[in-house]
Formats: C-alpha cells, structure tokens, sequence
C-alpha cells in the first residue's frame, strides 16, 4: 500500500480518539501491552554525539499515544504473516514465540500496522523519530535513560561484531524505563515512520521527517554492537525493503499527526546541472600527445567530521556523462571498518578547471558503504551507480544494488537489487563494463583480505536481472595451469579480448612471484591461471584494466607494494636509455594481452602532492611517480584517459603513452 494513502487511512480510522483514557495500560487482542504516552516537549538530540544528532533542537509532542512496551514477538507478527516464520533461526537468531521478530522491512511493518488497524478499529502505525527519542527517553535528558552509562543488564553482545552472535532477543527481560516501555536501548533497531534526513536548527512540533529520501530512520540500536549506537538520540537508518538480523519494530496508537514534511535539498552535484548534449568532437585528442598536471578531486576541508570525513577518503571510480561534465564516487570515512563508512561524490564541469567540492552522495545511516563503482551506457544515456551495504560494520556481510540516472546524474532511480542476500563476493569493484554481446559485467571482490579472488556479476538484459557468474564459491588455489571459479587476485581488473573470452588481472594471490593473470572462456564461470609478466601489488594499491577506444588494452598499476626495499621496474627514455622507475606506470597491449611492448612511467614529473587514501604525501621526479592508491579510469569520447588514484585525478592520451619519455639524466 502507497504510504500517503496509508495515512489517509489511518486518521480516517481514528474518529473519535480524542476521547481520554482512564487507564495508563491497554492490552490488544494479539496480546500486545501497550503503555500510555502523555504529551510534553522535549530537547531532540545531542550536542555532543554523531554529526547527525545535532543541533538539538526543542520538539513538542502534541497528542498522547500508546506506545507497544516491547517489540513486536514472532508469535505476533506471524499471526499476520504466518509465512515469516521460515526466518525464524536464521543466523542464528531468534527462534522463540517470545523473542523480537527480525527480518522485518519497513514495507512490511507498516503492512502490519495496516492489519492492525483493520483488524482492531485504532489507528496502529509506526512511531515518528520525535515520537521515539521521547518515549525513550521518558523525561531523561542523558545519554541513555539510565544514565550517561548503560547497565550490563542491556547488554546483548555489545561490540563491534562484523558477523552476527548468538543471543537472545526474548522481549522485556530488562529494567522498564520511567514510563514503563523495555528494550528500548538495544535487542533491535526499530522502524519509524520518517524518511531519514538532517534535523533542522529550529524548533519543531510533532515532526513527521522528511517528503522522501533513501533510507527509513530505526532507533534504539541493537544486539552485536557497540554501546554507543544505543544512546537515545542515536539516529540509523535502513532501505525501507531491506531485510537485516539487527531490526524489528514496535507500534504505536495514535493518528498520523498532520504536520507538513521537510523538504529534501540537493546536494551540490545534483544542481545546476547542464542537461545539453556535448559534442565530444570539438575537443578531439585521439592524434595529440597529451598529459596535464594532476589536479585533486577529494576537496573536503580538514577537520571534518561528517556526513564527510576528512581523515580517510579512498577507493574511486570515475565515469563521463552526455554533458560533457565528469563524476567521481568514494568512500569517506574515519576508519573503513566503520559505520560511518558513507559515499561522497564531485562533479567536474567541463570547461572547469577544477571539481566541485565533495558532498554526500550515498548513505544508509550506520551502515558501511563498501564499496562504489560507476559506469555510463553512452549508447542509452544511462548512469549506473553500483552500491555495497552492510548490515552494520566492515565488508564481510554485503548486500548489492544498483541504481540509474538519465539526467546527467542530476537525480536517481530507487535502487535495485543485485543480491538482496548478505555474504561476500558483493563488493563492488570499479571497472563496470558492457561486452560486444551486451553482457553488463561487474567486478566484486570474493573475500575480505589481501588473497582469496575476486567474481563478477552478470545481467543480460540491462540490469533488470543478475547472476553471479561462478556456481563455485569454493576458493581456489591460484597456481599456473589450474581452473577456478574465482579472478586469482582482489580488487580484479576485467576487460573482454577480441575472441570473447575475458582477461582479467588482481592483487595478491601471486604466482611464481607476479601479478596472477586469469582467463575465462565461458563469461566468468571458470578461470584459467598463469603468471604474467606484472609485478605483484599490495595494500592501499589498485590496478586499471580497460580497453581503449582506439583498440589497445590499457593497464595501469605499480611498480612495487608501498613501503621499503623497492625494486622499480626498468623503463626507456627518449634516447632509449634504460632507467629504473618506482610508482605508477601504464602499459599498453596490441595482441589482446599477450605482451606489453609499451610501459611508461606514470609521473608529472615534478612537484609535491597529497595522494590520500592510504598513500599521503609524494614528490613526484621524472623517475618517481604516485606510489600508490586505489585507480579507477575512464575515456572520454574525444579520448581523453581520466585516471584517479586515491585523491588526484590525471589526464592523459593514449598517444602520450606511446611517446618516450624525455632523456632522464
């Protein structure tokens, strides 16, 4: 049912509600106990926790409401939906009639409300954010009801576990708060009613959140986390279809409250943004040798600390649009384990000399975002955005979607699932691409560390459906001469060779010393391994493989694994004088990846740079380039190579990695 006549509904039912309770407790006729909520005003929020609690703000609830005392149990829910109880168990999570139902999209707990509602003649619905931070705190002003510390009566394996523990999640084993509601900090996230968005810095009166948005706000924080995400005013957020072992709901009686929703502000990469086609022809490059000084594309000031961070941005990608302008997508996060882990993106305009700065481009409220991809069907005019999500910390447990834009990225599609279920081989890798056959491949990464393989997923019919490519999950020992179902290497990079088959190269898993190489002959269900003649990268590195407008398959990557001891690899100049370079290079084959006969250092030569990520601060000479980061690339229609690696972007010719470079002294 569409959510605005969902609301319709509910203050229809709700003639005659006004009329004053006698008693301080209901109980429904599923059993329910539900706790009187008297109106009153509060401060929402907090001054001194996430970016998204601020700025407290003073809220007045209007209308008292009845408030469930705990989660609704799988006995209850199923009486709804009888077939949910195939989740009982999974993951190893609440298997009892008395334990919190998961495995709950916010669809279907306002689904639930609505049977309610009919089944019982009071306006069931879910709780607004206000509503909830009020019931929770129940006249406390600290971080928890309890305190400014939870009780390890709460808790319910509180740390910050990437796979789910084994707990239970029987309701109202703990303490009430002062108004008689239980398990409001942690057993599980609950669903509220409003779009997810930043509060405003005014004061508010029954709040109702925002006119749309990406995610559902959940509250209260949950089993298998820290503590800090069961504060009161600890806001997280959910896809409103998704489905995750650390979320439930409760209801509440009361009519939806007649409020006006906020509005939703665009970021700055989505205004102004040109809707006229360019003509790529005007700037053509394909005959001219041409590199132009990096510039960066990660322009966050410092000090920030959300929704962007300003200590650690890393792991692009980078695609054109009919407009001309560019589009670059990363993560940003403190920690990329965190939950802050978010996707901020910048526009470069054309004709502009330099990016937009950084804003928030993709975010589910205390889920890890790992990791983006891009990628533009020129052919259609459609973008791609490629998104991981997990259910709380780190990249173990991905789920995978994407989403399209047919406006220059200006606005999105909703998103569509890849693979709604969560498990590895869902990271997403950048370096989408379309065969001849039309076949839409992207990379995803198989494992959580430096070995283990990478996978693709395939769809067939422009992204309405996907599979992934391998039926064989089993991770393979990567040795020339044997066949799996994985890329040998992390972070693969994939291109199609002229036969059909699909080459691919990746970080780790080395053979005899270098860089594995895998091909597949049958779309990325088995893969072939040798050695190639690369060397083998490691952390904070990242390889390009693509395939050139002009023909020549492109790879860059790096000389040696960041740190000590390097070896550099032997390069020619001008004068065909060998040198030992260090850093980043591009090599260039004719022969679909047979040999390399160009490789040419990938250096402006001069100057001091910030490369970010996991690699800082380099000086660039003619025989040191950028040691490492995380590249991504793209081509132009006039032929212009777009390469980021972890905060700079470079632009350079195919014709001027087929110019030596000039004598190196």
């Amino acid at each position: 049912m569409k959510q605005g006549f969902r609301v319709l509904m509910l203050v229809a039912v709700c003639v005659g509600w006004t009329e004053a309770e006698t008693h301080q407790t209901r109980v429904n006729s599923l059993g329910m106990s539900l706790v009187r909520v008297e109106a009153g005003s509060f401060r929402m929020g907090s001054e001194d926790g996430d970016f998204d609690e601020k700025p407290l703000h003073e809220v007045s609830i209007t209308q008292p409401f009845f408030m469930a005392a705990t989660p609704v149990t799988n006995m209850q829910y199923e009486q709804f939906a009888p077939a949910h109880a195939k989740f009982r168990g999974n993951r190893g999570l609440s298997r009892e009639d008395d334990e919190a139902v998961i495995f709950i999209s916010w669809v279907e707990a306002a689904d639930f409300c609505d049977w309610l509602s009919a089944k019982e003649g009071l306006p069931y619905r879910l709780p607004t954010e206000a509503e909830w931070e009020y019931a929770c705190r129940a006249g406390t002003v600290t971080e928890y009801a309890t305190g400014n510390e939870l009780p390890s009566v709460y808790h319910r394996e509180q740390a910050d576990h990437w796979e789910p523990e084994p707990v239970s999640l029987k309701v109202g084993q703990t303490p009430p708060n002062g108004w008689g509601l239980m398990d409001m900090h942690g057993l599980v996230e609950e669903w509220c009613l409003d779009w997810y968005g930043p509060y405003p810095a005014t004061e508010q009166t029954d709040p109702i959140g925002y006119e749309g948005g990406i995610s559902k706000v959940t509250r209260g924080g949950s089993h298998g986390v820290e503590a800090h995400y069961l504060r009161s005013a600890n806001r997280l957020g959910a896809l409103p279809d998704d489905r995750l072992w650390l979320t439930g709901f409760r209801v509440i009686i009361a009519p939806v409250p007649p409020s006006r929703p906020l509005p939703v502000k665009a970021e700055i990469w989505a205004r102004n943004v040109s809707q006229e086609v360019y003509d790529w022809s005007t700037t053509a490059l394909e005959s001219k040798a041409l590199f132009l000084d990096p510039i960066p594309f990660v322009r966050i000031p410092a000090n920030t600390e959300g929704p962007l961070f300003s200590r650690h941005n890393h792991c692009p990608d980078i695609t054109f649009m009919a407009n001309g302008d560019l589009l670059a997508t990363w993560y940003t996060t403190r920690e990329e384990k965190g939950r802050e882990l978010a996707v901020a993106a910048a526009r470069l305009r054309k004709g502009q000399a330099a990016w937009d700065n950084a804003a928030l481009f993709y975010k589910v409220p205390d889920r890890n975002m790992h990791a983006t991809a891009l990628w533009t069907d020129a052919e259609r005019n459609i973008l791609y955005h490629f998104q991981g999500i997990s259910a709380s910390y780190g990249w173990a447990n991905l789920a995978l979607f994407y989403r399209t834009s047919t406006d220059n990225g200006a606005t999105w599609s909703a998103h569509h699932w890849i693979a709604g279920e969560r498990g590895l081989r869902n990271m997403p890798i950048a370096g989408a691409f379309k065969t001849r056959a039309g076949a839409l491949i992207l990379p995803c990464d198989a494992v959580t560390g430096m070995d283990g393989g990478s996978t693709i997923h395939i769809s067939l019919d422009d992204g309405k459906s996907w599979k992934e490519a391998s039926k064989d999950k089993t991770l393979p020992t990567f040795q020339e001469g044997a066949t799996g179902g994985s890329i040998a290497g992390i972070h693969a990079g994939v291109v199609e060779l002229n036969d059909g088959r699909l080459l691919a190269f990746g970080r780790g898993d080395a053979i005899n010393g270098h860089m594995p190489r895998s091909v597949s002959g049958d779309l990325g269900r088995t893969w072939d391994y040798a050695a190639s003649s690369f060397p083998s990268i490691g952390g904070g590195q990242r390889l390009v493989l693509m395939r050139l407008r002009e023909g020549p398959i492109l790879f860059v990557s790096f000389t040696d694994p960041q740190g000590d001891n390097l070896k550099g690899l032997l390069f020619s100049d001008a004068s065909n004088k060998p040198f030992i370079g260090y850093g980043m290079f591009a090599a260039l084959s004719y022969d679909d990846g047979e040999t390399w006969p160009v490789q040419k250092l990938l250096t402006p030569g001069k100057g001091e740079f910030s490369a970010g990520g996991n690699t800082g601060p380099f000086t660039a000479t003619p025989t040191r380039a950028e040691p490492g980061g995380y590249l991504a690339a793209t081509q132009t229609p006039d032929h212009m190579i777009h390469l980021v690696s972890s905060s700079l972007h470079y632009r350079f010719t195919l014709k001027w990695i087929e110019t030596p470079c000039a004598p190196v002294n």
